[in-house]
């Protein structure tokens, strides 16, 4: 297979991308990071469909493929070509994913089409390329950019990262009493979380204000306030925007969602020897967000009074930098 030339992806110029991404944090960086890469109104996404897609992708130009779980090899080669004929019977410039499991297939599919292809790593991956980044690096089907300074060289090249542009200030209204809750814990599946609905019970957190959404994690007792599997993105900015403390997962498209808010989350990493994750790259969100001070990361037995106390303490607001470039 002859090579394709890397994608020229300088900031200004507009040009009619392939936007491909699994949903969740994948999804919610490369909206963000889109119109930096010059992404034209009629660019084509590839995503899941799923409540939190359906908003993002509200208007735009949309390819929905079913949905592939982390390392799932068998539902990759279905969507596959799914994605290559759609590819074969458009123009595009460049294809760019930000992963997981949808960039092995979209970008692969761009190849075959002749379209120049970009990955930009998750920037949950502080400390190397997740699995899906070592086998498009390996395939050199890619160029291949990081948003972390630490490993940036070599094969991959450094992106900014959608993290830069937040900061962390002191609320001038800090809610009095028992703060009220939202607990959002993504969506991805099959993995529960509950060690962290244990913690929250168990230190007397919640009441009756208390919102919960829950993805894949069933509650083992009842739980006090409204529960729900998903929610829309305008139902999530509504329950996180009234609440006092925003509890979430160390998921890249929660914590960026909440950060566009203005809201300080407490961030309550997964563990894989929890089953609560395909691996721990949740830790290296979560010292990221400590890092930057733009958030309270935390272990769940760290969790605790003093940390809700400090969110509700604070806010983020945005710089001037743009990291989108």
């Amino acid at each position: 297979m002859s090579e394709v030339p890397a994608p020229d992806l300088h900031r200004g110029a507009r040009r009619r991308l392939v936007l491909a991404a699994s949903t969740g944090g994948h999804l919610a960086q490369l909206v963000r990071l889109a119109p930096g890469l010059g992404a034209t109104e009629d660019s084509l996404w590839i995503t899941f469909r799923t409540p939190q897609s359906e908003s993002l992708m509200q208007g735009r130009n949309v390819l929905y493929v079913p949905y592939i779980r982390p390392r799932d090899g068998l539902s990759i080669a279905k969507a596959f070509p799914q994605i290559l004929a759609r590819l074969r019977g458009e123009d595009y410039e460049a294809a760019v994913s930000t992963g997981s499991g949808v960039a092995l297939a979209a970008l692969p599919a761009a190849r075959l089409a002749r379209i120049p292809a970009l990955y930009i790593e998750s920037v949950s991956r502080f400390a190397g390329p997740s699995l899906s980044g070592r086998i498009l690096a390996a395939s050199r089907l890619a160029e291949m950019r990081t948003q972390s300074p630490s490993w940036a060289g070599g094969r991959w090249g450094l992106h900014p990262s959608v993290l830069s542009t937040y900061r962390i200030v002191r609320r001038p209204d800090q809610p009095t009493g028992k703060p009220r809750l939202f607990v959002t814990l993504g969506t991805i599946r099959g993995y529960g979380f509950h060690a962290v609905i244990d913690r929250i019970l168990e230190l007397g957190l919640a009441d009756e204000h208390t919102v919960w959404q829950l993805g894949d994690t069933e509650p083992r007792v009842h739980l006090p306030g409204r529960v729900f599997r998903e929610v829309s993105t305008g139902d999530f900015g509504r329950y996180a925007r009234e609440a006092d403390v925003v509890i979430t997962h160390a998921g890249v498209g929660s914590v960026l969602g909440l950060l566009d808010m203005g809201i300080a989350p407490v961030v309550v990493i997964r563990r894989r020897s929890r089953a609560e994750h395909v691996d721990d790259h949740q830790q290296q969100l979560g010292r990221m967000v400590n890092e930057t001070g733009i958030g309270f990361a935390v272990e769940v037995d760290e969790l605790d009074a003093g940390v809700i106390t400090a969110a509700a303490a604070h806010r983020t607001s945005r710089t001037e930098a743009d990291a989108t470039a």
